[in-house]
């Protein structure tokens, strides 16, 4: 038996000895513990829930977390209640200590089960740990097999879309798997898992260069731009540079003047916008 399992059960069997407390006793350690600050009705108060830390804790043992670190968690769940505790609302401190304890326990749980961050809306906890227990108690009638009549009884009610239960499902069927493991490959030379994710997007070596010329070319323009009069900029920007292209005609009604004198303003102003442009790059008259 291993020294941490020992040292546990030592710790169990100890918490499982400490008294229960009296409802009246209890009041008293929690009024002196929040208005003098008492350390030892804290600890009496504290010592004496701990076996409901542990209750709790062996709730969640089958998500392969230490046993120990959850009694941990819980505790530190535990100590929150005490220190946020009101004795004048007349509650019982466990009623009101565990669902601090779950919680804590919970988000150790979601912090540790997983490298990849899952779980974080109040819908997205409850699919994480309900869904376990919901997918066996739909399945049973088809043979452990869950469908997608399952996922969607249980989206309902959890208040979830059943892309989401897919998702948390696929999740929970197996564990991480790291992108650096070992491979063998049939030749028998090993290989990470990495290498043989294919990214289909350019490589910088490509991205880059075209995003320093796409910059080049724009401030180039705008330089160029400023030989324009107003209405040249105008129909310049409205049938050139805007996503959906004006037309002459609506351009025409819009300046007071037929579409046939929108296109030779538009003919003057590119020609006058590629004498700037030569005479600004001459070295780059080719790539203009």
């Amino acid at each position: 038996m291993s020294d941490d399992h020992s040292a546990r059960r030592k710790f169990v069997r100890s918490a499982m000895k400490a008294p229960y407390l009296e409802r009246e006793e209890e009041h008293q350690l929690a009024v002196r513990w929040k208005e003098a600050g008492d350390q030892e009705a804290l600890h009496k108060l504290t010592s004496a829930h701990m076996r409901l830390v542990i209750s709790v804790a062996g709730k969640f043992r089958y998500f392969g977390l230490s046993m120990s670190d959850l009694i941990q968690e819980g505790h530190v769940g535990l100590l929150e209640a005490a220190a946020r505790f009101d004795p004048a609302r007349e509650v019982r401190f466990s009623t009101y200590a565990t669902w601090w304890i779950r919680a804590s326990i919970q988000d150790h749980i979601l912090r540790n089960w997983s490298i990849v961050r899952g779980g974080t809306s109040s819908a997205q906890k409850s699919l994480f740990f309900n869904l376990r227990r919901l997918r066996a108690k739909l399945t049973q009638a088809n043979g452990g097999v869950p469908t997608h009549e399952t996922f969607t009884e249980i989206a309902s009610a959890i208040g979830v879309s059943v892309k989401d239960v897919a998702n948390m499902n696929s999740r929970l069927s197996g564990p991480d798997m790291s992108l650096n493991a070992p491979l063998t490959e049939s030749d028998g030379e090993s290989a990470d898992r990495q290498d043989f994710l294919v990214d289909e997007t350019p490589n910088q070596g490509v991205t880059v260069p075209e995003a320093m010329d796409r910059e080049r070319r724009s401030s180039w323009l705008k330089s160029a731009m400023t030989v324009l009069s107003e209405r040249e900029l105008r129909i310049v920007r409205d049938r050139r540079l805007s996503e959906e292209g004006a037309t002459l005609e609506s351009l025409g009604n819009s300046l007071g003047i037929s579409k046939e004198r929108v296109r030779q303003i538009e003919c003057r102003a590119l020609e006058k916008l590629k004498t700037a442009l030569v005479e600004n790059q001459p070295n780059d008259a080719a790539f203009i």
